[in-house]
């Protein structure tokens, strides 16, 4: 058996086992139709996306480029992106992945960090780099994806332009280095995780067995990443119109015919989209039946989205939410029969949210929450019980070991087991483990909120928990909790703070409310402090320190992490003001 480890050789196999079969396609122009009314498509097959990955590691290798050099790619969602990121996978290089929504100081400030050796870009990207290249000294590696100026380098046509002879891949073995991806900063700075080749290998295997992903499906992929994963499964990827600085954004109706166009039986989208695309199914009275699977993650689903997209589709269909982290996924994974059937109940009267039981690959264990470093495994000073609150920590191969920028983190969030030599993640979720072995997400660790009952002891919150409670009122779509700074606590070791619930209300609700803002808002406070009152986990909400606020700030990769640490800034300044 071959010792070499890279997800890129699953695309080899899948390209001598379905040569002609469609590997990926994408819409053509400016959404042009044909007679029949679908949208005309570029294709690649297996065997073409397989070559053309071929020639473009074999363009990196003659161009000088050697196994574990860091080259930032910033190349948009479609067929060039899965294949170069092939092909980088291919040379052995270390890709350096980024979120283009994150802003341009952020990523700026994240690429320099990651301290490139190349750029493998469009050209904007690397007129950037080049007005900058104080930030990107190391930079000699440039390749550009389309017109080529001033800046020089090689261009991916030129790579595409030599005779496909053989197959190219490096050696990797399962340790080695093969991408750095960015992390949402949705609780602070981006960090730079560390792929090695086994975390992608086995993220695939561990997808594909969970959900019984069998060569020949078509899917409609709303995340870069899954259609490469789709290429090395053997399903197809349609890649649809779809800003990843902006996915809720999308044209649902545009999405919705993509999956008629091609008939597909799976989409991964992030629930901001699926929510759109369950709306306008909802309004039109749309079927899309032959939609068999949907996989959604980054955050909870609601259960009015799982409904909307169950009732689009199918009786036969399926709706999963993979949990997970940047730093390690998948580690759990819910259905969404479970949602309804088994587990909303729980969530409605502040239990947390279930995100299921864990993948096979992995192992967990929940323990005591601290803020303090823990170097070593057996530092752990207990394991919490069944339903006991604590901190979530992970092990295993899709687990990644470090980060490489910012990396005064990493004492905080890995813990290495001296006897085995494994690294366990610190996930930064606090919650339980059921009787089931299911776990039940109570919120981040690090927006818990610690405050003090009318006795004087110390009470703790947890997000998720509370905001359950005020999410059941009509006229709320969402709301979150934060910590104000407590005058009279600052002198105290602990972080004690005042809770307070920001609420965002449903868009038809805003729009009424236009015409006496104020009298709304005092009505809906009122209503709220009843809710808090007559619930013991947030009675110490009191009245006063409920904010309105008309659009939560949220994290560009999937649009549903909510930036509390900025809500907690706002209702800061509008309490002064």
């Amino acid at each position: 058996m071959s010792s070499i480890v890279n997800v890129a050789l699953r695309l080899t196999e899948r390209a001598k086992e379905m040569p002609d079969a469609i590997a990926l396609a994408q819409i053509l122009g400016r959404a042009s139709r044909s007679a029949d009314q679908k949208f005309r498509y570029q294709t690649i097959t297996f065997k073409q996306l397989d070559e053309d990955s071929d020639k473009i590691a074999q363009g990196m290798i003659d161009y000088g480029v050697t196994p574990g050099m860091r080259i930032a790619m910033l190349v948009p969602q479609g067929l060039d992106f899965v294949s170069v990121v092939f092909g980088m996978l291919k040379s052995g290089a270390v890709t350096i992945l980024i979120d283009p929504g994150m802003g341009r100081k952020n990523l700026i400030d994240c690429l320099a960090a990651a301290k490139p050796e190349g750029f493998f870009g469009i050209p904007l990207a690397q007129a950037i780099r080049t007005v900058l290249r104080r930030r990107f000294p190391l930079t000699k590696k440039n390749v550009t994806v389309g017109r080529r100026c001033f800046w020089g380098g090689k261009t991916l046509q030129g790579f595409r332009k030599r005779n496909w002879q053989e197959s190219v891949l490096h050696p990797t073995q399962a340790d080695d280095e093969a991408a750095i991806i960015f992390t949402t900063g949705s609780t602070g700075p981006p960090k730079g995780v560390l792929y090695r080749h086994k975390n992608f290998d086995k993220q695939v295997e561990e997808i594909q067995n969970r959900y019984n992903i069998t060569p020949g499906g078509i899917d409609v992929p709303g995340f870069p990443m899954f259609g490469l994963f789709n290429s090395a499964m053997g399903t197809t990827s349609v890649i649809p119109r779809l800003d990843p600085s902006r996915p809720a954004s999308l044209n649902p109706a545009e999405f919705v015919d993509v999956i008629s166009d091609w008939q597909a039986n799976q989409t991964f989208a992030s629930p901001a989209v699926l929510e759109k695309v369950g709306h306008y199914c909802h309004k039109k009275q749309i079927k899309i039946p032959t939609l068999k699977r949907i996989l959604t993650a980054g955050a909870p689903v609601r259960r009015d989205v799982v409904r909307s997209m169950l009732d689009a589709t199918g009786d036969d269909a399926e709706i999963f939410t993979p949990y997970g982290a940047t730093e390690s996924l998948p580690v759990a994974s819910i259905s969404g029969a479970e949602i309804p059937a088994k587990t909303s109940q729980k969530t409605d009267l502040g239990d947390g949210v279930c995100v299921g039981t864990r993948f096979p690959g992995i192992n967990w264990r929940v323990i005591p929450i601290t803020d303090e470093p823990i170097p070593h495994f057996d530092q752990i000073p207990r394991f919490c019980n069944s339903g006991e609150i604590g901190e979530l920590i992970v092990q295993g191969d899709v687990v990644t070991t470090e980060y490489v920028t910012r990396c005064e983190t990493n004492p905080l969030a890995k813990i290495l087991e001296k006897e085995t030599g494994d690294i366990w993640h610190r996930m930064g979720d606090v919650g339980y483990l059921d009787e089931q072995e299911r776990f039940w997400v109570c919120g981040r660790k690090s927006h818990r909120v610690i405050t003090r009952n009318p006795e004087g002891e110390l009470v703790t919150l947890f997000t998720l928990r509370v905001e359950a409670i005020f999410n059941q009122h009509k006229d709320v779509k969402r709301t979150a909790l934060i910590g104000l700074p407590n005058p009279k606590e600052s002198n105290t070791a602990e972080k004690v703070t005042t809770p307070a619930v920001v609420v965002e209300l449903k868009q038809h609700v805003q729009e009424a409310a236009k015409k006496d803002p104020l009298a709304v808002e005092a009505k809906l406070c009122k209503e709220l402090a009843e809710i808090a009152a007559n619930n013991p986990l947030t009675s110490l909400i009191t009245a006063e320190n409920f904010f309105f606020h008309p659009s939560f700030p949220v994290d560009i990769r999937h649009n549903a992490k909510i930036f509390r640490e900025k809500l907690t800034v706002w209702a800061v300044e509008k309490r002064r003001g």
